[in-house]
């Protein structure tokens, strides 16, 4: 009987120590990164809020380059912030994308509790970008007359990149998402953006300042 149950107890013993060894470890995530890329991911948005338009203003206002802030950009910004929640709470449910480290054994745990296709992060970063190209392109094309200025490049173009790079970066570097979970989301927020920066550009003349077409600041 004694032997029964020690052959019984040793036996369970095995069992509980296989099945803890089989269960995926907790991943370890880079907390710096996660902060940074948080921080770049929103900045690439909120600077294109601060961000004003410049153009070579026409003969009938005042001649020359002007900047102009409007607080229409508002609403693509709004928009892109939407679909970034969305991304957040509807698509990566639809993808069951996990994160590294995570599979069925610890999903739902420590580093794991969320999934991680397609990235938000990355989705808001270069929704920032896509925006921003948008504007510069239609700016200088189609209200500036194909005059170019350095300030809205760097201003549209140029920071926007830098704050989506890093965010791409750091995303892969603390271990937060897999490179087709952050291409996947870079990509779907430059489109995105792109789109409702280009609406926004053509709807609202960036001399609103001046001729009282829009609202602007």
């Amino acid at each position: 009987m004694r032997k029964s149950l020690a052959l019984s107890f040793a036996g369970l013993v095995a069992l509980f120590a296989t099945s803890a060894s089989a269960q995926t470890p907790p991943p370890q995530r880079n907390e710096t990164w996660g902060t940074v890329s948080t921080i770049t991911a929103v900045g690439s948005l909120g600077f294109e809020a601060v961000m004003p338009r410049l153009f070579y203003s026409d003969p009938e206002a005042t001649v020359g380059w002007k900047a102009r802030w409007h607080v229409s950009v508002i609403a693509p910004l709004l928009t892109l912030g939407a679909l970034t929640l969305f991304n957040e709470e509807v698509l990566k449910d639809a993808f069951e994308g996990d994160r590294p480290g995570c599979d069925d054994s610890n999903r739902g745990g420590p580093g794991c509790e969320s999934l991680g296709m397609p990235s938000s992060h990355s989705f808001a970063a270069f929704s920032g970008l896509g925006h921003g190209g948008a504007v510069f392109l239609f700016d200088t094309t189609k209200w500036s007359r194909g005059r170019f200025n350095g300030g809205s490049l760097a201003g549209h173009i140029g920071v926007p990149l830098v704050l989506s790079v890093i965010t791409a970066v750091g995303r892969g570097a603390g271990d937060y998402e897999s490179a087709d979970q952050i291409l996947l989301g870079g990509g779907m927020g430059l489109g995105f953006g792109f789109l409702t920066g280009m609406t926004y550009a053509l709807m609202a003349r960036p001399e609103c300042g001046y001729t009282g077409a829009m609202i602007c600041w």
